[in-house]
C-alpha cells in the first residue's frame, strides 16, 4: 500500500492527475509468493513444505546449537566453504556432492542431517560470532525476553519507559514506535486510557448528558467512569 501510495503522488505531481488505489490483502499475499510462486510457474509442480529452508538455496535455514538455534543463511558457494572451515569440515566444501549450490539443493537432507549433527556441539554465540567474522549471514532466533534484551532493541529505541503516577510503581515499559523520522520523531506523551477513564467528559460533550444521568447509568453498571477503573492501570 505504501509503495502504491508513493507511485500514485509521482503520478500526480507529473500529471496533476489522483487516481484510485487498489490493493487486496489477497493479491499482496500471492505476491508475496516470489521464488516459490514462481518455481511453480516455471514448473508446475507445487513446492512441497521445507519449514525455514530455502526452497533454492542450500543451507539456508535455522540450525541447533547447544543452547538454542540460530539462522544460517549460506548465500554461495565460497560462502559455504568458509562456514565449513568454521565448522572444521573444509573437506565438506570439496565434496561433489556438496561443491555447488544445485549440488546442494540435490542432496540437501543428506548435507543438511550431518550439518545439524555438527551444529549442536557448539554454542549459539560461537557460531554468531564465528560466521561474523567469516562474513556469512546468520541470525538468532530468539525468543520474547531474548528479544527485547537484544542490544538493538535498545539501541532502536523499542523499549520505552513511561512514567505515569497512576501507574503502580509509577510507570511501566512499552513497545517503541518502529516508524522512526529525523524531522518529526515520535514522542511518548500519553499513557493509554483507562477504561472508562474519559466517559463522563465523553457523554457530557458529545450527548450533552448531565452528571445525573450518567450517575445513573453508573449505577445501573450500564458504563464505568474514571473513577471506577484508576485500578485498572498496571
Amino acid at each position: 500500500a505504501g509503495t502504491a501510495i508513493l507511485a500514485a503522488l509521482h503520478h500526480r505531481e507529473k500529471t496533476g492527475e489522483g487516481q484510485h488505489i487498489d490493493v487486496a490483502l489477497f493479491d499482496a499475499q500471492l505476491a508475496w509468493l516470489i521464488n516459490a510462486g514462481m518455481n511453480y510457474l516455471v514448473t508446475n509442480e507445487a513446492p512441497r513444505r521445507y519449514g525455514t529452508a530455502h526452497p533454492n538455496i542450500v543451507p539456508y535455514q535455522v540450525f541447533p546449537a547447544s543452547d538454542g538455534f540460530f539462522m544460517l543463511a549460506v548465500g554461495n558457494d565460497a560462502q559455504f566453504k568458509r562456514f565449513c572451515e568454521l565448522a572444521g569440515t573444509p573437506e565438506l566444501a570439496d565434496d561433489p556432492r556438496f561443491a555447488t549450490n544445485p549440488a546442494r539443493l540435490e542432496n540437501r537432507e543428506i548435507l543438511v542431517d550431518r550439518l545439524r549433527g555438527l551444529t549442536a556441539r557448539k554454542s549459539r554465540e560461537f557460531w554468531l560470532a564465528g560466521l561474523e567474522r567469516a562474513n556469512v549471514p546468520s541470525g538468532p532466533i530468539n525468543d520474547i525476553a531474548q528479544a527485547f534484551d537484544e542490544p538493538q532493541t535498545k539501541a532502536r529505541g523499542m523499549r520505552v519507559r513511561f512514567e505515569d503516577e497512576r501507574i503502580a510503581g509509577g510507570g511501566a515499559d512499552l513497545i517503541g514506535s518502529p516508524l522512526k523520522l529525523s524531522a518529526t520523531p515520535v514522542s511518548y506523551r500519553r499513557f493509554p486510557p483507562a477504561l472508562g477513564e474519559h466517559t463522563r467528559e465523553i457523554l457530557q460533550g458529545l450527548l450533552g448528558m448531565t452528571s445525573q444521568e450518567i450517575d445513573a447509568l453508573v449505577g445501573d453498571g450500564v458504563i464505568k467512569t474514571g473513577a471506577q477503573t484508576e485500578s485498572s492501570h498496571v
